[in-house]
């Protein structure tokens, strides 16, 4: 969630999808059950706690409270187009999220404590709010100060850049585009939408 401080690699496990990601994928090869005493027994899920599944691992993968994801379908569902693949167009756009698909940052909590901090520009001007969405066209950057960061110095040397489609990365300049919402197919996080809205026109 938002401020999840526990046990990422038990959350990933229960939910076998590395969730928090490439980290706990270790963890996930060793021990591909569910955490607790009675992780290895089958259990038979309902249609209910499957579609709560995909819900809970939307938001532990890009880290939204309750009432956002609430917020957030509820304005899909009244959006043009596919209401689950408006829902993860508009995860894909936070900026705490595409600040670390630009790879600015190696984790979304990364990322969010990045914008939080001050240290990322959208077309020249801080934004420090992690949820804020983007628009195609839109200027992603970095402070002059956060600039000279070892950290974020590190994390572009050793991130691809131009891995995703709908982002555009410029490494002299440091900054970044959002070039157009992500196209279902180009997102590769493995969450079944169409459960998610399932769960919420009930």
């Amino acid at each position: 969630m938002a401020r999840y401080r526990g046990p990422k690699a038990k959350v990933a496990r229960r939910y076998n999808s590395p969730i928090f990601g490439s980290s706990v994928n270790k963890v996930l090869q060793r021990k591909s059950y569910p955490p607790g005493q009675h992780g290895k027994r089958r259990k038979r899920r309902s249609q209910f706690a499957l579609q709560l599944v995909e819900q809970q691992k939307a938001k532990y993968t890009y880290g939204i409270l309750q009432r956002q994801f609430k917020n957030l379908c509820e304005k899909a569902a009244k959006s043009k187009g596919i209401t689950g693949e408006v829902i993860l167009q508009r995860l894909e756009a936070r900026l705490d999220n595409t600040v670390y698909r630009l790879g600015i940052a190696t984790t979304r909590g990364e990322a969010r404590q990045m914008v939080s901090h001050g240290h990322i520009t959208v077309n020249t001007g801080i934004v420090d709010i992690p949820s804020y969405t983007l628009k195609p066209g839109e200027i992603i950057g970095i402070t002059k100060k956060a600039k000279k960061m070892a950290l974020i110095i590190n994390n572009i040397a050793n991130n691809p850049s131009n891995k995703y489609s709908w982002l555009e990365w410029d490494p002299t300049l440091m900054v970044g585009k959002f070039l157009a919402f992500p196209q279902r197919s180009e997102i590769p996080e493995e969450i079944n939408e169409r459960s998610i809205v399932e769960l919420h026109s009930k």
